[in-house]
């Protein structure tokens, strides 16, 4: 491999040359903790016969690592200026190809079909980190693992526990079909420049529940439940059917209390209800 570019000295030599700055727009932020990039690579490439699909390289830094123990990288790069500094200090990973395209323009399931094994990486701004982990859960493609580093506060959202402050419409539907797992916090020092917040690294497990037939459907009503958080199931479901006294009896079947609010009920109480509305149908 060649010479570290998550340190400090390498990072800034490698800015320097190309006389680089972070895009805001891009929420472009470097990562100049070699332990933790490494870290990072271990724990998203199960094995060496796996293909990694990493969106947003940037100068190289985690790219380099999932080379050292991937079978293949293949790195989405938006930002035209990077192309050839990655080719620069890519240089010596024959396993990497780069290319320069918009990671949410990609056909994800025909891509992906080339391969055998393939899992995604990424370090994801926050601006984007949803975007483009929903065009990942649904794209169909066969991707069974996606590591990625974000902003702590939204990998909060994606694995809160029922009855917490951060459970909310986006927890049960990304727990739906993954396994959601926090592999590590990192602290905002370990970045060049500094962002405002901390960030952690989740790993998200493709674990498919099959509850409902009708999976959009579903998550529809779940969004509908948390439209305003400070009113009851009755009130949000309710505006949801355009029916309060329809909504009270497909309640009463599903045994939820009408003054209960969504973040107080787990998603088997959100299954039930989905069940109770499509039986009526």
């Amino acid at each position: 491999m060649s010479k570290i570019i998550a340190t400090p000295s390498n990072t800034k030599e490698i800015l320097e040359t190309y006389d680089l700055y972070a895009k805001k727009n891009y929420g472009q932020n470097f990562l100049v903790e070699s332990q933790i990039v490494e870290k990072i690579a271990r724990n998203a490439v199960p094995n060496d016969d796996t293909v990694v699909i990493e969106v947003g390289p940037g100068i190289g830094a985690l790219t380099q690592f999932l080379a050292k123990y991937a079978k293949k990288v293949v790195a989405f790069e938006i930002d035209e200026r990077l192309i050839p500094v990655l080719a620069d200090t890519l240089q010596d990973e024959d396993n990497v190809e780069v290319i320069q395209e918009d990671f949410l323009n990609v056909d994800l399931k025909e891509f992906v079909g080339k391969y055998g094994e393939v899992v995604v990486a990424a370090n994801l701004p926050y601006y984007i980190t949803t975007p483009i982990l929903f065009k990942i859960f649904e794209s169909n493609a066969d991707i069974k693992q996606i590591t990625v580093m974000m902003q702590k506060e939204v990998a909060d959202r994606f694995g809160a526990e029922v009855n917490t402050k951060d459970y909310n419409a986006l927890s049960i539907i990304t727990q739906y079909n993954y396994e959601v797992k926090t592999i590590m916090k990192i602290s905002k020092h370990v970045f060049n420049p500094k962002p405002n917040v901390d960030s952690a690294v989740v790993q998200f497990t493709y674990c498919p529940s099959n509850l409902v037939k009708d999976e959009q459907g579903f998550f529809q009503m779940v969004k509908a439940c948390f439209k305003q958080r400070r009113k009851t199931i009755l009130n949000n479901y309710g505006e949801y059917l355009k029916d309060k006294e329809k909504a009270k009896q497909n309640l009463d079947k599903a045994e939820i209390a009408y003054a209960a609010r969504a973040e107080s009920l787990p998603q088997e109480a959100f299954v039930r209800l989905y069940e109770v509305e499509c039986n009526e149908d």
